[in-house]
């Protein structure tokens, strides 16, 4: 059994995943492969999974690295799964450009990496990369299943699914965390056990469409009931705002709750982030520029945390929730296990179009992931989905087609990015961010 981790150097999201594996039995005996383009955090990746291996695991898995696209081949070939964390141009200088750019044109955000002006620049500097994946991927490892954790997801995940023979799944965190963390939020923790829920949407605007506790007890007017009244108390300066504005307020104007969290959401539409109306910053909580101070400080955490693992070797490791090992093991062991995935829309989300990647409920086993059809999204649920759906397919469209019209469109329909900027700023804008870019992007025309 062959594990390739494609930008290992992510080290704390690698030490969790193939960690993961080393508790799982049916791994211990694994070969691991890591794969960068960055040697120090290549080897520091390799020094820490080297100590968990023999704290946790005997030291009975096999960890081989390959640096550099040279030895990109080799670290696929004869992969039985491909688990793929890469980030194209880093936090300096890419993701800075993506922010302070934007910035220039009035154009503010919090995290930039999945929709808005952002994750367009992000999608397009991955998309290529992915395509080399791909192709050494269908001559070294063609029956592998691609594991991807990388955003933007819908755009990425979509363009695999559509454009490569890989076979794909999308993970993402929000889905595993959106019930519970709705109900600690509103002090409802004692519904937590025995919960059941569903799902659906696209990647991080997926909807908690339902949710019952242990007995069967819908709980969703109460859940409505505490959020509408929680959000009205802060607004009314009662109880100190919270980290979870926008979406509550999604429950008051929609009717449900979404995925992921409302630092992402409030990008994700035309209703918050409003240069005309800077109090909403205020109103809701919204933390512009969150993204560059999270990379700032993991950055700065991971260097004390590695010096602190590499001093003394006693690194350990417990399987956690992440879904990458409970996957791998369910088509391995033919054990079922219960997933969101990020696949193509083939008939699942009736209301919502054929090419865009949804998120759904998705059953794994030996036969490979199979999603549950869902049926129609509520009528204002699946236009919200559109909204993001629209610059999702043309910023593809920009990827496979290197036109740079699609890129402009993108912009143009992103809606945030439309509803501050005039086309002819969205149009000099994208300009500059290609300019700068350079060669971390291909060659539009």
């Amino acid at each position: 059994m062959k594990i390739t981790f494609m930008g290992a150097g992510s080290t704390v999201f690698a030490r969790n995943v193939i960690g993961d594996c080393m508790c799982t039995p049916c791994f211990r005996d694994a070969e691991f492969a890591l794969y960068d383009i960055d040697g120090q955090r290549l080897k520091d990746s390799e020094i820490i999974l080297s100590a968990i291996n023999a704290n946790v695991n005997e030291s009975r898995a096999k960890i081989s690295t390959y640096l550099g696209v040279e030895n990109r081949k080799e670290a696929l070939k004869g992969a039985n799964f491909v688990v793929n964390a890469i980030q194209v141009g880093l936090y300096d200088p890419c993701t800075i450009t993506d922010f302070e750019i934007p910035k220039k044109y009035g154009l503010r955000q919090t995290i930039a990496d999945t929709l808005g002006i952002g994750g367009i620049m992000r999608g397009l500097r991955t998309i290529p990369v992915l395509e080399d994946f791909a192709r050494d991927m269908q001559e070294v490892c063609p029956d592998a299943w691609f594991l991807n954790y990388t955003n933007p997801m819908a755009i990425l995940t979509g363009y695999m699914t559509r454009y490569t023979g890989i076979k794909t799944v999308g993970l993402c965190h929000s889905v595993q965390n959106c019930s519970r963390g709705i109900l600690r939020g509103l002090g409802m923790e004692d519904k937590i056990e025995g919960r059941y829920d569903k799902i659906a949407g696209i990647n991080h605007m997926a909807w908690l469409l339902e949710i019952h506790d242990k007995d069967g007890n819908d709980l969703y007017p109460e859940i409505r009931r505490r959020a509408i009244e929680k959000n009205d108390k802060a607004l009314r300066g009662e109880i100190e705002k919270h980290d979870d504005m926008v979406r509550y307020e999604y429950i008051r104007r929609l009717g449900y709750y979404c995925t992921e969290s409302s630092e992402h959401n409030s990008e994700y539409n035309m209703f918050f982030i409003k240069d005309k109306y800077p109090e909403m910053i205020e109103k809701y909580n919204i933390p512009l520029d969150e993204y560059p101070r999270r990379c700032i400080a993991q950055i700065a955490g991971w260097e004390k945390e590695r010096d602190e693992i590499l001093a003394d070797g006693k690194i350990t490791h417990e399987r956690s929730h992440e879904y990458a090992s409970y996957i791998m093991e369910a088509m391995v062991t033919n054990n079922p296990y219960k997933i969101g995935g990020n696949v193509l829309n083939t008939g699942l989300i009736d209301n919502l179009p054929a090419e865009a990647c949804v998120e759904v409920p998705c059953l794994v086993d030996s036969s490979g992931v199979t999603p549950c059809h869902i049926g129609k999204l509520p009528v204002q649920l699946a236009a919200m989905n559109m909204t993001n759906i629209n610059p999702q397919l043309l910023t593809i469209e920009a990827a496979v087609t290197k036109k740079k019209e699609h890129i402009y469109q993108a912009a143009m329909l992103d809606p945030h990015t439309g509803s501050e900027l005039s086309i002819d700023e969205i149009v000099k804008m994208v300009d500059e961010l290609i300019e700068v870019h350079g060669d971390w992007m291909p060659k539009y025309h």
